[in-house]
């Protein structure tokens, strides 16, 4: 195997192991384990660092404008391409909560697909305003949260500000 491949590699598995450590540290807060969750969260941003250099390393990281270009890219294949196969077979499979997670990040995808090329179209006159993302469905909104989530319906109170 190449250097390329296995720098592919290692970022898939890093950015993995990231991702599954917070849902780790998260779990291990709520069962009253400060000291594990501490420690994931720990791990979890070691990987990050592993991940960005493998990122760095691939050519990846390019400026701001191309950065955009791609997110919109990688988020338009998601809601166009990806995810509608992914609701039908969890249908076909009759598993529904599978469906509806599926359905809701279609549904986000496309929202920050939207939401990066209009910051593409205003990139050198950005206000500097804020978004918020539903901690439930992961749905993000600009400059203020909505009264209620459009996509899975929580409340306003559960958006976290960015």
């Amino acid at each position: 195997m190449s250097t390329e491949e296995n720098l592919k590699i290692a970022l898939a598995g890093e950015s993995q192991a990231n991702r599954t450590y917070l849902a780790f540290a998260k779990k291990a807060e709520e069962d009253g384990h400060t000291q594990a969750a501490k420690l994931f969260r720990a791990a979890a941003d070691a990987e990050t660092i592993h991940a960005m250099m493998y990122l760095e390393r691939l050519g990846r990281i390019k400026d701001t404008t191309e950065n955009l270009k791609e997110a919109i890219g990688g988020e338009t294949h998601e809601y166009t391409e990806m995810y509608p196969g992914f609701v039908d077979a969890a249908a076909a499979d009759g598993d529904g909560e599978s469906k509806l997670a599926f359905r809701w990040a279609l549904r986000v995808e496309e929202g920050h697909a939207n939401l990066y090329s209009s910051l593409l179209d205003k990139l050198d006159k950005a206000d500097g305003g804020s978004y918020f993302v539903c901690q439930t469905c992961g749905w993000t909104a600009e400059d203020m949260a909505p009264d209620g989530c459009p996509v899975c319906g929580r409340p306003k109170e559960q958006f976290k500000e960015f």
